[in-house]
């Protein structure tokens, strides 16, 4: 997956989340759409996460292919 793939599900995603928020605006949730948007959270960390990883590799002249996901519980770890 290049960086332009890890942009599109980035985006894609993005989309998603912003259809689910919109969809309940000024009425609750139901745990259904709690439950997604979680899981597009998390998904969305993890793909950040490797986009970073990728353009550092760049940056210091490795290869940005070697970069790979890391489950999602260590990516949240590294967002606080």
């Amino acid at each position: 997956m290049d960086d332009r793939d890890i942009l599109h599900r980035i985006t894609s995603l993005v989309d998603e989340e912003h259809e689910l928020r919109e969809r309940h605006v000024g009425v609750g949730r139901h745990d259904d759409d709690r439950t997604r948007l979680a899981e597009l959270e998390r998904r969305l960390d993890q793909c950040w996460d490797l986009l970073r990883q990728r353009r550092a590799r760049r940056e210091f002249g490795e290869d940005p292919d070697a970069a790979s996901p890391r489950p999602a519980d260590e990516v949240d770890d590294n967002r606080q």
